[in-house]
């Protein structure tokens, strides 16, 4: 499978042969939305604030999508513009965010512990999120984007406008600082 095999595979021919914004749209909204969401939760720290974000990436997604060349997959040039609209915000105002772990996974699932060991993994998760979120916004993107979004070193980045090695640099150090952060508090 050659890499543009690669980058479609999971795109409906009709996304290509249809000159319906909208019905584009809605595909990547349903495709994406969910990631869009995540992706700017572990910026802004707030639910609310990723939420927005995800509107304004969609939005920007509409009005550019003549733009969209085919050199990347949707998932990066949706990535790419969730990140830059992250940044961008972090950059017009100083975010003051209170974190509220139960929402870093951006699950729309309603969660019922059916036993003892679903609530342990359940704040085991948890516990691990605040120490994600605690680490520096380049180490915690790097995190995030390998672990949780299974997007591989090249893809980020690309994302990110770096160099390969940097994002192998930073994602050793992230997994240094957490191993630090959850092996000094998880023995007690």
């Amino acid at each position: 499978m050659d890499a543009k095999e690669k980058r479609n595979e999971k795109v409906p021919d009709k996304v290509f042969k249809i000159d319906d914004k909208e019905e584009i749209l809605r595909w990547l909204m349903d495709e994406y939305g969910q990631m869009v969401v995540r992706i700017a939760f572990t910026y802004m720290k707030e639910q609310q604030a990723a939420e927005d974000i995800a509107q304004d990436v969609f939005i920007k997604c509409f009005q550019k999508m003549d733009t969209f060349r085919n050199e990347s997959s949707y998932k990066t040039w949706i990535y790419k513009i969730t990140v830059n609209r992250c940044k961008d915000m972090l950059r017009s105002k100083s975010v003051i965010n209170i974190f509220k772990a139960t929402k870093f996974m951006g699950s729309t699932e309603k969660y019922s512990p059916s036993s003892e060991i679903e609530v342990v993994l359940r704040e085991r998760e948890r516990w691990i999120a605040e120490r994600i979120l605690a680490l520096p916004i380049k180490l915690r993107e790097c995190i995030v984007l390998f672990y949780y979004e299974e997007l591989r070193i090249e893809e980020i980045a690309e994302l990110l406008n770096i160099n390969q090695n940097t994002v192998k640099s930073r994602l050793y150090r992230a997994r240094q600082k957490l191993k630090t952060l959850i092996g000094g508090e998880g023995d007690e």
